[in-house]
C-alpha cells in the first residue's frame, strides 16, 4: 500500500483543532526573529528545535486541513516508482512507461526497474495542464471569430 491510497480528509474535530493551531502559529511567525526556534509539548514538558521553513509549513499544512482538505507531503527530490509516478498523473503504468521511453519524461534505471524524480512527474504534469490551457483558449478564440462563441 503506498502514501496516496492512505490519505484522507481529516475529521470535524481534525479540522477545528487545525485551525485553532494554525490561528496560532500564524500569529506566533509573524513575530519571530530566530531561524531555528523552539516549540514546547507542554503535556512532557519537552522543547523542540525547529526550523523555521518547517513551522512555515507545518502552518501550511494546518491551514489546509482546517479547510478539510486532505494532506500528502513528498520530498522533491524523491525518486518515485513507474506505480507511483502513474497514480499521481492520474494515468495507468503501462502508459507513464511509454512517456518514459518515449523522452517525455526523464528517469533512471535501478537494475531493471525505472525510476522518476517527483520535480520530473511535477513538471510534466504542470506542462501538460499549459497545453490543456492554451489549447482551450485558441479554440474559444476560433468558435469567437467564427460566431459560435459570444462574449
Amino acid at each position: 500500500m503506498n502514501n496516496l491510497e492512505n490519505i484522507k480528509r481529516p475529521s470535524k474535530q481534525e479540522q477545528e483543532t487545525a485551525m485553532e493551531s494554525y490561528q496560532a502559529l500564524s500569529a506566533t511567525l509573524e513575530k519571530l526573529e530566530s531561524k531555528n526556534p523552539e516549540i514546547e509539548i507542554e503535556e512532557i514538558h519537552e522543547k523542540i528545535r525547529v526550523p523555521l521553513k518547517a513551522l512555515k509549513l507545518l502552518a501550511k499544512i494546518l491551514k489546509a486541513t482546517s479547510q478539510g482538505k486532505p494532506i500528502s507531503i513528498v520530498p522533491i527530490a524523491t525518486e518515485m516508482t513507474t506505480q507511483a509516478a502513474a497514480e499521481l498523473l492520474g494515468c495507468s503504468r503501462p502508459h507513464l512507461v511509454k512517456l518514459l521511453e518515449s523522452g517525455e519524461i526523464p528517469f533512471t534505471k535501478v537494475g531493471r526497474h525505472r525510476r522518476v524524480k517527483f520535480e520530473d512527474v511535477m513538471n510534466y504534469k504542470k506542462k501538460k495542464r499549459a497545453e490543456r490551457e492554451a489549447l482551450l483558449i485558441e479554440i474559444m478564440k476560433e468558435d469567437e471569430e467564427s460566431g459560435l462563441y459570444d462574449s
